[in-house]
């Protein structure tokens, strides 16, 4: 039974849905070949990225296929315990529900400490231990050391309530998406995987009547997209923010992603810590000359994706949008 369901995982192409895309049945595997004593589950609802609030709603509104995502995995792998790693803002708002659908099962549920990089599976790894939320090295990956040494299987929640649709053959191919910012219907849509970033402002009734931009992926660390890119699907996490230029201030805009990821970072590498700092000066001079120079090193020197995707984010803001916008006022 095991067998046949990662088997229609993998018909399903299921993958991970927190921004890696790496199909789920390939790390289900890595995990139950590797040989040890003892094995691990662990749901990732830390849900760090701004605008990211989808894993909350499965959570409050479907959290039974979720509970059976994670048990089909502790049976697959014979895993000696599950885990629920659950952002802190989350807590008292799911908490008893997800107690009481998990019953008396081996599943706990561990508050998240730290923030935008306390998400990281191997950082949640070492808050479940006991630890500080900082990521480490890899490899090895959690899937072949993990918790306590033991290989561990991460997955978010989206990923485990598409495995338990898949149990219960209730599974149609949906894909949720977080829709917000200047959006006119915002909220949390359930729809078809695999359609256009087009069809889904189309189809949720979010298709702006004047002049925006997107920012795809997350709300800090997503990539800009323009009007005329829409034609494509979207691959990474499931948030669209909606931005109209009109009025626009994007050093204001700039700063809040800053802030947010100064925050939210663990401090571990100089790369990233210092690199975010250097830019805030420049945001705050309302002068970006050397920027690209501080990108580049934070994209690949940076000791965990925070660095590197932060880069990426703010690159795609200024060639895309702060650019045009100097061009367009001189």
């Amino acid at each position: 039974m095991m067998k046949d369901i990662i088997s229609k995982i993998e018909k399903e192409g299921i993958l991970g849905r927190s921004g890696s895309n790496f199909p789920v049945h390939l790390k289900w595997e890595s995990v139950k070949k590797e040989k040890a004593e003892k094995k691990y589950v662990v749901c990732n609802a830390a849900e760090g990225e701004l605008g990211a609030f989808k894993d909350l709603f499965i959570l409050k509104n479907h959290s039974r296929y979720v509970i059976e995502g994670i048990r089909v995995a502790i049976d697959y792998l014979s895993a000696e315990k599950g885990y629920i790693y659950l952002k802190k803002e989350y807590f008292e708002e799911v908490h008893d529900l997800l107690k009481e659908e998990i019953g008396n099962d081996e599943i706990e549920i561990v508050k998240k400490k730290g923030g935008y990089i306390g998400g990281e599976e191997t950082a949640l790894i070492k808050v479940i231990e006991g630890g500080v939320p900082e990521p480490q090295k890899k490899p090895p990956f959690p899937t072949q050391k993990g918790l306590w040494g033991y290989p561990t299987l991460v997955n978010n929640v989206e990923s485990f309530y598409c495995v338990g649709k898949i149990k219960r053959e209730e599974y149609e191919k949906e894909r949720f998406y977080s829709i917000f910012g200047d959006a006119p219907n915002k909220g949390v849509h359930k729809l078809q995987g695999g359609i256009t970033i087009r069809e889904i402002l189309e189809s949720t009734g979010n298709v702006p009547d004047f002049e925006y931009f997107l920012k795809i992926g997350g709300g800090a660390c997503g990539i800009i997209m323009l009007p005329e890119e829409l034609d494509v699907p979207l691959r990474r996490l499931g948030v669209i923010m909606i931005y109209k230029k009109e009025g626009l201030d994007c050093y204001a805009l700039m700063k809040k992603w800053v802030d947010f990821l100064l925050e939210g970072n663990c401090d571990k590498c100089t790369p990233c810590r210092e690199g975010l700092y250097r830019i805030m000066e420049m945001i705050e001079k309302r002068d970006m000359e050397g920027v690209e120079d501080m990108l580049f090193a934070m994209e690949k020197t940076s000791f965990c994706p925070l660095g590197t995707s932060a880069a990426t984010s703010l690159r795609s803001f200024l060639e895309k949008v702060l650019k045009n916008d100097h061009e367009n006022k001189n």
